[in-house]
This record gives structure tokens, sequence and C-alpha cells, in this order.
């Protein structure tokens, strides 16, 4: 029996829709979805576009070509057997999170690898991109250490200031005494 062939024009179609995704999305996330369920990756589609995300279910050839057309690639390994993508948008730290967790609940999710801003990641550092706090709390956290020494600087400067108005104050009250 043979499998469903995809015309030619039908193919380019996809491999334009994969480079507009890639073009889109600074980071995508690959995984192994062999053996889930169409409910779970359901689940699992709706926690990344919660996180301004995409995800979709790709054919590796056509991925690959897509990658390559992009200036980019990932390791052949991680375009073998099926394969889902995590498109992340803005925070890829979010997808990160919903598809890692995914797979530390069940065996049927493996992450193979991901591409970040153009750098390739293995399964382990995505681990650990997911384990850092989501992005807003990493901006706030990155806010305070840069408004720390700023209101360290001000508060120095608005105290020489008052040392200094004190200074001038008690030297023309004395003048003023004196005269």
């Amino acid at each position: 029996m043979r499998g469903l062939a995809i015309s030619k024009r039908r193919k380019q179609e996809m491999v334009a829709s994969y480079r507009d995704l890639i073009q889109r999305h600074p980071g995508l996330i690959l995984a192994g979805f062999a053996g889930m369920s169409v409910k779970a990756l359901d689940q699992l589609r709706r926690r990344i576009r919660e996180g301004g995300g995409e995800l979709h279910v790709v054919q590796n050839r056509l991925m690959a070509l897509a990658l390559k057309e992009s200036g980019l690639g990932v390791p052949e390994s991680a375009l073998e057997g099926s394969t889902i993508v995590g498109f992340a948008g803005e925070d890829a730290i979010a997808v990160a999170k919903a598809m890692v967790e995914v797979a530390r609940q069940s065996e049927r999710l493996a992450i193979k690898a991901a591409l970040l801003e153009g750098a390739v990641y293995d399964a382990r550092q995505v681990e650990r991109l997911a384990d850092l706090p989501p992005l807003p709390v990493i901006r706030a956290q990155l806010l305070g250490l840069l408004q720390t020494p700023a209101s360290r600087i001000a508060g120095a400067l608005a105290s020489s200031v008052r040392q200094v108005m004190n200074v001038v104050k008690a030297y023309s009250e004395s003048q003023a005494a004196a005269g």
C-alpha cells in the first residue's frame, strides 16, 4: 500500500510556511512525540499558545529544507522520527517550560534540540532553560539590579547637595549675624 503522496506544489507551500514560522519566531524547540494522543498534543498546543508560541507537527525533510533556506541548521538527529516544533515568540522560556514539563510527565514526548536566536542547544540545555524563572520575573530582577545603583547614586548626590546647602546656609547666616 502506498503512503499519501504530497504534490510538489504542496511541498513548496509547506516549506514556505515553515520558513515564515522560522522568521516570525526567534526560537524553535524540537521534540519527538511518538505515541502521544491527540488530546495530549492539543493540551500542549494550548499551553504553548498561552506562552506566546505555536506548536506544529512538521515533516522532517521539509523542515530541514526550510531551515537551510533560512540559513539555519540543527543536528540531523533532531529531525528524525515524528517531530513537533514549538515555535517561541518573545518568551522562549515559556515554550521550553511547557514542552519540558510535558516531557518530564510523559515518556511519549522527548526534547531533541532547540534553536534560539541562531544558536543550537541540546536537550539537556533546553531543560536548564526551562528551569529559569519566567521572562517577566527575569526582566523585573534585571530592572531591580539596574535601579539599585542609580538610586544609591541619587541618594548620595542628594545627601552631598544637602550638606553643601547646609554649609552655604550656615556661612550666609554667620555673615548676616556679623554684618
